[in-house]
């Protein structure tokens, strides 16, 4: 008798190729409608909630209801990272769409993973603080350093402590870049900081954090300070 995890039926519900672009959609953060969700995956509206009721009875999709209408949303960051993994496998294993859109390059540059930085921007922020010693990372955990909480600090961000189930700080395979980009509750918070600061902005309908050109100075100005730390 097999024991532990059945993740075949999480890779069954991952696996149709609908549900599989309804949960791409969600990785940009936002909570969605069905009717919204059906446009994403090219299927009616009925069978679109026949596919977000099996979603929501595996645990990967959460309805939240507002007025009239029920929104969708991925349960967690976990499912967002287990997302993003898949996503580097399919390109690293050349499960590549049949063309490139006008916004792939940006989407590589920088991008929301549910909600927090990723693509070129996420893994350089991940290696600026690792590289200087602000972050401490072990296999797939991580932690801020007392510099790197002193560093957050600085940048307005709110040093959180750890929780059995939710640590601050958590390594996500980065799908284009195939390197690691920081997630966790530390994550959400700079990529909101560096919005609030207005170095870049959201493409709306989209995954896509557009830096401006002094905003994209600044910040990597900032990275910059991380590295001559450990110098």
């Amino acid at each position: 008798m097999k024991t532990g995890p059945d993740i075949a039926a999480v890779a069954a519900l991952i696996g149709d190729p609908a549900r599989a672009n309804m949960l791409a959609a969600l990785m940009a953060g936002v909570a969605l409608t069905a009717t919204e969700l059906a446009a994403e995956a090219g299927v009616t509206a009925p069978t679109a909630s026949s596919h977000l009721s099996r979603l929501v009875e595996g645990g990967l999709v959460a309805p939240t209801k507002q007025g009239r209408h029920r929104y969708y949303r991925l349960t967690d960051g976990d499912v967002a990272a287990a997302i993003e993994a898949l996503m580097g496998v399919a390109a690293r294993t050349g499960r590549l769409r049949s063309r490139f859109g006008p916004r792939e390059p940006a989407l590589r540059k920088a991008r929301v993973c549910f909600d927090h930085l990723a693509g070129d921007k996420g893994v350089a922020l991940f290696e600026a603080l690792r590289g200087g010693g602000h972050l401490a990372v072990e296999g797939e955990g991580a932690a801020l350093t007392a510099s790197g909480r002193d560093l957050v600090a600085r940048f307005g961000v709110e040093p959180v402590a750890d929780r059995p189930r939710r640590p601050a700080c958590r390594c996500c395979l980065d799908w284009s870049e195939r390197r690691h980009h920081l997630a966790g509750p530390i994550g959400r918070a700079i990529l909101a900081r560096t919005l609030e600061l207005g170095w870049a902005s959201r493409v709306d309908g989209t995954r896509i954090v557009a830096f401006t050109p002094a905003g994209e100075r600044a910040f990597d100005g900032w990275l910059g300070t991380m590295r001559c730390a450990a110098a």
